[in-house]
């Protein structure tokens, strides 16, 4: 039975959003429910929840913008933090320290293996992770092989991502950067397209990397395939 590696960051925002204008109770209640359904729905009788926690090491590799800085005049909900504590106490809740939820699932999954392991999200980052993900507002299963993923990943270089302030190349999305990818026969090939792209700027293509990549491993810092 593969275990549920959950992507608690969602579940948090999900549940204090919705109860805004609520008590502290009716918010942890929320993400109760929330929480405890989406294991249900994923089949899973194991699972680990995470959160997202102080420090980030992406922000010492992004140049070109600032990582997330689009999002520095957000207001956060208002029972967020109650949650977050009530998740540590109460669900076990690993947090993480200098890097993100979404980086500790991803490891979790290599170390598991994609047989042995679901993650439970809403988040599209995670596609680049080989594995079976289940997206809990969709109801949505994604199964994700190595070579999938990886494309993944390079059309992120490409595109960029909006809701991180990662800068990519205006005008390609999704359709545009698979079909720029489509055919190579290896990683070296998908990296070469990407540095056309960019007009041959390496550093570039390696800042995007950087910051979109999901760790495998703990302290791992993206490298260029050689």
């Amino acid at each position: 039975m593969p275990k549920a590696l959950i992507d608690g960051d969602v579940f948090v925002y999900r549940a204090a959003f919705a109860t805004n204008d609520e008590t502290a109770a009716h918010a942890i209640t929320a993400f109760n429910s929330l929480v405890a359904t989406a294991i249900l729905e994923s089949g899973c009788m194991d699972y680990q929840l995470y959160l997202t926690g102080k420090g980030n090491f992406r922000f010492d590799y992004a140049k070109t913008a600032e990582y997330k800085g689009n999002r520095k005049n957000s207001v956060p909900p208002i029972h967020k933090d109650v949650i977050r504590e009530y998740a540590m106490e109460n669900w076990e809740a690993i947090m993480t320290e200098d890097e993100e939820a979404d980086d500790i699932i991803a490891i979790a999954a290599t170390d598991l293996g994609p047989a042995e392991s679901v993650i439970i999200s809403i988040d599209k980052d995670f596609i680049q992770v080989p594995g079976s993900m289940y997206n809990p507002v969709k109801k949505s299963w994604s199964l994700i092989d190595a070579w999938s993923g990886l494309m993944f990943f390079y059309q992120q270089i490409i595109m960029g991502d909006s809701a991180d302030n990662i800068i990519g190349i205006r005008g390609i999305g999704p359709a545009k950067s698979a079909a720029i990818l489509d055919g190579a026969k290896d990683e070296l090939e998908l990296y070469n397209r990407c540095i056309k792209q960019y007009n041959g700027d390496e550093a570039r293509v390696i800042e995007n990397a950087r910051l979109l990549w999901l760790r495998r491993e703990k302290g791992q810092i993206w490298q260029p395939p050689t």
